[in-house]
């Protein structure tokens, strides 16, 4: 199975928003990022597109999700604080290639390593094993 693992757009720092951090919004670079998310995966099978709740993840893939017609499903299986066996028991659930928006914590969870704001990781997950395909940078 495909997983394109994008980690949410920018979205300011933590400690200059005041107020529940799951409602803190994507600013200007984080909104051009998730528009160029499009046609970044322009040219490939997205069946699916899931989020961490979070205001800054569902709007990362927001733009996407209208783009290809596809229902954005947000889950906390992807939220902050969710572990590698929450998101690969949602990766297990999926019959077509998968887009999911999340935390940078969940990515080192899954991964071991960190990524960049905006970056979208491909991903062949098979019985419960990741393997990086692809890295792509952040569009803006």
């Amino acid at each position: 199975m495909i997983v394109y693992l994008v980690r949410h757009a920018r979205a300011g720092h933590r400690r200059h928003w005041d107020g529940d951090d799951r409602l803190r919004p994507l600013d200007e670079r984080g909104r051009r990022q998730a528009e160029l998310l499009v046609g970044q995966l322009e040219g490939r099978v997205v069946g699916r597109i899931a989020s961490s709740p979070y205001v800054r993840c569902v709007d990362t893939v927001v733009p996407l999700a209208q783009a290809r017609s596809v229902e954005l499903e947000a889950t906390d299986a992807l939220a902050e604080g969710a572990t590698a066996r929450d998101a690969l028991g949602l990766f297990a659930s999926a019959d077509v290639p998968l887009v999911a928006s999340v935390h940078g914590d969940l990515v080192e969870d899954l991964l071991g390593e960190s990524a960049k704001k905006g970056e979208t990781i491909v991903l062949e997950v098979e019985d419960g094993q990741v393997r990086v395909l692809e890295r792509w940078p952040p569009q803006a």
